[in-house]
């Protein structure tokens, strides 16, 4: 059995054994039992699945570069390197050699090129350490692209939300798309969400621009300001935002103040491997004020006949509808 336990996270062993682990599963090279403790490892810790995917996007990055240029790059003769240089940069140096030798990785480096996809499924977050330092957390059922090149950092919000803490970079802006919207910062944090159409920002620390589709459609805010952009490209007024309720899922919960009972049911379906329906429209004008957990969904279900007039109906499919009580 290989030993890839670092109990104090070191990023150097860390980076060691992801290394050590890519190159086994590009050789595919792994037994039933060792494909469990890979997957053991990678859930150890957010470090090792951010390492190991770190260097499946690095051997994904040789793509950038011209044939010619990747061809010529391998046949370039490099000078035996004395083992302690060798133990110094560890397994991680293999690895880039095998991603087309060992200059490759200063070639990347100075383009600044990288790109990666990131998603989760329902129910699941999911925080990622890009190349120069940002982190972004993902809620559930999200999904996004990033692409690092040397003008510019861009991440695409396909779906979903995501919490971006950027690092300043005045050189190279920082620049989420999602969908009609645009937000570009160069360092501070900020949540956004691209659903029904639609972008919604709201700013927790420094300042992002946001603008839409149309000519001038363009907003500055600040830490406790959010805006919405609609799916025709156009931003909407400034307004003050709780950021700390709107990005408790980050901790786990979902917290709901003065809450439609449809807004209620499209949010907790998000967490759902099946969607939450109401029955009417005018069922869903009922409010709530409540927190509940991420991970127990069927908690709110339980409580929800004992807080309003209603009640809770399974359907054929599986799903849950929310009725009125009789």
């Amino acid at each position: 059995m290989m030993d890839t336990r670092d109990g104090t996270h070191d990023i150097a062993s860390v980076r060691d054994a992801a290394a050590t682990w890519f190159a086994r599963v590009q050789a595919q090279a792994l037994n039933a039992a060792q494909q469990a403790e890979f997957e053991a490892w990678r859930a150890r810790h957010p470090s090792h699945e951010t390492e190991y995917q770190w260097l499946v996007n690095l051997w994904s990055a040789t793509d950038l570069l011209p044939k010619e240029r990747l061809q010529a790059l391998c046949e370039v003769p490099v000078k035996p390197i004395k083992r302690r240089s060798v133990l110094g940069f560890g397994l991680a140096a293999s690895v880039l050699a095998m991603a087309g030798g060992a200059l490759v990785w200063t070639q990347l480096q100075s383009m600044g090129n990288y790109q990666g996809s990131f998603a989760t499924t329902a129910g699941e977050r999911r925080t990622v350490t890009l190349p120069d330092g940002s982190a972004i957390e993902l809620n559930s059922r999200s999904q996004l692209l990033v692409s690092f090149e040397r003008q510019q950092r861009t991440v695409v919000l396909k779906q979903g939300e995501a919490m971006f803490n950027v690092a300043h970079d005045t050189d190279r802006p920082f620049v989420v798309l999602a969908g009609p919207g645009q937000v570009t910062v160069t360092g501070t944090r900020f949540d956004v969400r691209h659903e029904d159409g639609q972008a919604q920002v709201a700013v927790e620390s420094g300042t992002v621009r946001v603008q839409g589709n149309e000519p001038g459609s363009r907003v500055n805010l600040t830490a406790g300001l959010g805006t919405v952009v609609n799916a025709q490209g156009q931003v909407a007024a400034i307004q003050p935002v709780n950021t700390e309720a709107l990005t408790a899922w980050r901790k786990g919960q979902l917290v709901f103040n003065n809450a439609s009972l449809a807004e209620v049911a499209a949010e907790v379906s998000r967490y759902r491997d099946t969607p939450l329906h109401v029955s009417t429209p005018a069922l869903g004008q009922l409010r709530l004020t409540s927190v509940f957990k991420t991970n127990d969904t069927d908690a709110l279900l339980s409580a929800l006949p004992r807080i309003l007039p209603v009640a809770i109906k399974t359907r054929e499919d599986g799903s849950q509808e929310i009725i009125s009580a009789k």
